[in-house]
């Protein structure tokens, strides 16, 4: 599970993502309303929490800009405002849940865990052919045959399933697994496609990762001989 936090107070921000990381979660960071809009438009984050009063943008600027742009994903708001106009600001904007300063660590889980609940089953799973990742735990799976990937490996099959028949360019993948400010390459691309073919072969996977020349990559699922 993928976590962005859109929080300008920078030692909260680091506490709530050592939390979460700590709980498996994966966690970015930013620290104004415009890089979390940048942020949320790449569409790999299971969730967003951000803070009401962030610079450039404000939290209920943000939640209406992502949500302009037809992105589904939940958003938990904090604040230590706590009217009840300031809820319902937050509410009508786009947000899921709204969670007032100060809060117990406790409290923000059990909201996490209920926002990512309600995603249904592709919360839990990505499926095609006779393979599924596992997104809570990273794991790809055929059968009774399992491999963990790593961060990368497993943002960069993600990307694969989600775009199901669609080829996805290779810089579009270098924005969502990389993100806009990296120094990362196309090179690096075709590295981690190669390690994801080679555990893919390994556990018997039918699904097979296509290289369209000059375009990028999809996926296929081989036919039975």
């Amino acid at each position: 599970m993928k976590i962005l936090v859109i929080e300008d107070e920078k030692l909260l921000a680091d506490s709530i993502q050592a939390l979460l990381e700590a709980k498996g979660f994966t966690v970015d960071c930013v620290y104004d309303g415009e890089a979390g809009v940048d942020y949320a438009a790449l569409g790999v984050y299971d969730l967003l929490i951000l803070d009401v009063m962030i610079p450039k943008l404000d939290g209920y600027q943000l939640a209406r800009s992502v949500r302009a742009q037809h992105c589904g994903t939940p958003i938990l708001m904090l604040t230590a405002r706590d009217a009840l106009e300031d809820r319902v600001e937050g509410l009508n904007a786009g947000a899921d849940y709204y969670l007032t300063k100060p809060f117990d660590s406790r409290e923000l889980l059990a909201c996490i865990n209920a926002l990512l609940r309600r995603q249904g089953g592709q919360v839990d799973e990505l499926v095609l052919g006779n393979t599924a990742l596992e997104l809570g735990s990273c794991m790809l799976v055929c059968g009774e045959q399992r491999v963990r990937l790593s961060a990368k490996e497993f943002d960069v099959m993600r990307c694969l399933l989600q775009a199901k028949d669609s080829i996805l360019p290779k810089e579009v993948i270098l924005a969502k697994v990389w993100g806009y400010d990296s120094n990362a390459v196309e090179n690096h691309v075709e590295v981690y496609v190669g390690f994801l073919r080679k555990k893919l072969q390994r556990i018997g996977s039918n699904v097979r990762i296509s290289a369209i020349r000059r375009l990028g990559y999809h996926l296929e699922v081989a036919e039975s001989c």
